[in-house]
């Protein structure tokens, strides 16, 4: 695989991003742009160092498996839009589910929900806020600190022509938990991927107890907001 350094830009400088943000002390705030920047080569220099590696700033095979770069894989069945660059970090958590084990939970669902100010210590408290609050943070972005989907209607600015990428907020239609959301309030939040004149589709978290894409009838679902960063 050819070394990746400065000025490089794709799909893999944002994996790359990514990876600098959870394992490099203290942590880089890098947004996850897919451009390998200053801030970016100094990061890889940061991480290097704390390996023991030579502190060039490209990631080349040694680098590359320290950070396990190649083991990280990005579906592309949605990709994301220069106008949603955090579409790419929630892409990559697809398939993250709790766990079914009695007494116990998937450590990366709670740390989705170390982004907000519940700060739940299970994987079964209702996560879809916490999982968009913790892309939104991956990406260089605040988010809600709110555990509640309700909350991000009144987070960044109103959106009129929703584009792939942006959050939605939605509310089933008639009392009661579901299935589909875990929710008792009836409210969920993820981002758009598709809608038609039947159907909203969106990739979130706790869709059937993971992260996943889902599709929403608006027969049983109405669209409460679109929403999308200042």
């Amino acid at each position: 695989m050819p070394t990746i350094k400065l000025n490089d830009r794709g799909p893999e400088v944002g994996k790359l991003q990514l990876l600098l943000n959870s394992l490099v002390t203290p942590r880089p705030n890098l947004r996850v742009d897919g451009h390998f920047g200053q801030r970016t080569h100094q990061a890889v220099v940061s991480f290097q160092r704390a390996k023991g590696l030579t502190p060039d700033g490209q990631v080349g095979p040694k680098t590359r498996a320290a950070l396990g770069l190649k083991s990280i894989s990005v579906p592309i069945a949605a990709p994301a839009t220069p106008s949603a660059p955090w579409m790419d970090i929630a892409i990559a958590e697809l398939g993250v589910q709790e766990d079914s084990l009695p007494g116990q939970h998937n450590a990366r669902i709670v740390k989705y929900h170390q982004t907000t100010s519940l700060k739940a210590t299970d994987d079964e408290t209702p996560w879809c806020s916490s999982f968009v609050n913790w892309v939104m943070k991956q990406s260089g972005r605040n988010g809600t600190n709110s555990a509640a989907a309700k909350s991000w209607l009144n987070w960044g600015s109103e959106v009129n022509n929703p584009t792939p990428g942006v959050i939605v907020v939605i509310k089933k239609k008639t009392p009661g938990v579901t299935q589909a959301t875990g929710s008792s309030s009836g409210f969920h939040v993820g981002f758009l991927v598709s809608l038609s004149s039947t159907h909203i589709r969106l990739l979130g978290g706790n869709q059937s107890n993971q992260v996943k894409y889902s599709s929403f009838s608006l027969s049983t679902y109405e669209i409460r907001g679109y929403r999308k960063p200042i």
